[in-house]
């Protein structure tokens, strides 16, 4: 890392609703006036014993990975721009 660095806090907002039988959760990232939201769920099969934070821990990981993957497809458009060309990122 070089000498002069910068610290930047990026803050994700998750948001879990649930009801008997689904779990669903929205992560947004607010940066300046760039709002990214990624959306998740997760549904308990009725043969399946409560386990509530089984269900938030998969609706918040498929939220996460919607919303890291539209950070990706952002970075990508920005370095097209800029490259003139098609670019595909890896995450």
């Amino acid at each position: 890392m070089s000498t002069h660095s910068t610290h930047t806090i990026w803050a994700i907002e998750v948001v879990i609703d649930e009801d008997s039988s689904a779990t669903e959760a929205k992560a947004t990232l607010q940066v300046g006036d760039h709002r990214l939201t990624g959306w998740g769920r997760a549904r308990r099969n009725p043969h399946d014993p409560e386990r509530p934070r089984v269900g938030e821990a998969l609706a918040c990981a498929r939220a996460l990975s919607e919303l890291s993957h539209k950070l990706l497809d952002g970075a990508a458009g920005e370095i097209e721009e800029f490259e003139g060309r098609r670019v595909k990122l890896q995450s």
